[in-house]
């Protein structure tokens, strides 16, 4: 009787023990806890810390995140009011406000997951559908529309920011605005929604390079054409200033042709003025610099002695002249 009296003694506490840990659940700091009944909750939900107790076998216990939780969708391509293609990739936080209803709608996380990527996808489809794709784009609607300075002058809307009236942080309060309200039948408090990142469909980004290059390219020609006006103005400048140039030193030129010859020939009137000799003297060195002028090494001058040019020169004596060469 006593070798068996041990093993049930064991096996007594033993199921005491597991009894007594069948009764007790702990909750902790960042959750919150829904006690069922057959599949059925009972009572609240539990979020206070601490030891709690239970019907053993018969409740259960379902633990229910009480963090700040995220919502990361996936980019989907959707059309604009503009009908131009984009990919929207956006992202959002969200908590779990009621348990009890929660529970009762989804369930776990994996179906709340689920159930916001069909009403945050769906409200953002129809958000971007509404507005262009600068209302989506620009962050702002207090931004006015302003145009580089050195495009002052270009044509039409050239290089000018388009006016909105929405903006990005408008759609995306529009779309947190109109999903909050249909997560909180589902005991899910929407906190904040985001745009992550917008691309372009890859047919309509080659269309917006394509417009982006011509732009680029009407601008870089109006800078072209100006340069050619400014060119042009600077070589008219210049040519005129060299014909000013010019002009005022051949008249400067021809003022000192001029004095030089009134004072040759007063300086010849004089010659001719003095005596036989100083005359002769005269008429020598003309002589001599026409001349100078007239015959060169490969110069051949035919004339008759009775010429008045070879008068100075019939009168050399030829064969001291070539003695003295000699």
């Amino acid at each position: 009787m006593k070798r068996f009296s041990i093993p049930l003694l064991i096996f007594a506490l033993a199921s005491i023990a597991f009894l007594a840990f069948s009764c007790v659940y702990t909750v902790s700091e960042t959750e919150q806890v829904i006690i069922t009944q057959f599949g059925k909750p009972v009572d609240e939900p539990i979020s206070d810390a601490g030891l709690h107790l239970k019907i053993p076998f018969i409740q259960e216990v379902t633990r229910i995140e009480k963090r700040i939780l995220e919502w990361d969708g996936r980019p989907n391509e959707m059309p604009t009011k503009d009908k131009t293609y984009i990919l929207v990739d956006t992202f959002g936080r969200w908590r779990i406000s009621n348990a009890k209803q929660f529970f009762l709608r989804l369930r776990d996380e994996r179906s709340a997951q689920s159930r916001l990527d069909d009403i945050l996808g769906s409200e953002t489809r129809n958000a971007i559908a509404k507005h262009e794709l600068i209302e989506i784009i620009r962050t702002t609607k207090d931004r006015q529309p302003d145009r580089d300075a050195t495009l002052a002058g270009a044509p039409g809307n050239l290089g000018m920011l388009y006016p909105i009236e929405t903006g990005r942080a408008k759609i995306e309060h529009e779309i947190f605005t109109k999903a909050a309200g249909k997560l909180t039948d589902f005991g899910i408090e929407l906190l904040d929604v985001r745009f992550k990142r917008i691309n372009y469909n890859e047919s309509v980004r080659m269309r917006i390079f394509e417009r982006m290059i011509s732009e680029r390219q009407q601008i870089a020609e109006r800078f072209r054409s100006e340069g050619a006006g400014e060119a042009a103005k600077i070589m008219g400048k210049s040519e005129r200033d060299l014909l000013r140039i010019e002009s005022e030193a051949y008249k400067s030129v021809q003022e000192i042709h001029g004095v030089a010859d009134a004072r040759a020939t007063e300086i010849y009137a004089k010659a001719y003025n003095q005596s036989d000799e100083s005359v002769a003297f005269y008429e020598f060195i003309m002589t001599m610099e026409s001349y100078q002028e007239m015959l060169d090494q490969e110069s051949t001058l035919i004339m008759t002695t009775g010429s008045d040019i070879f008068g100075f020169l019939k009168h050399i004596d030829l064969k001291k002249t070539d003695a003295a060469g000699n």
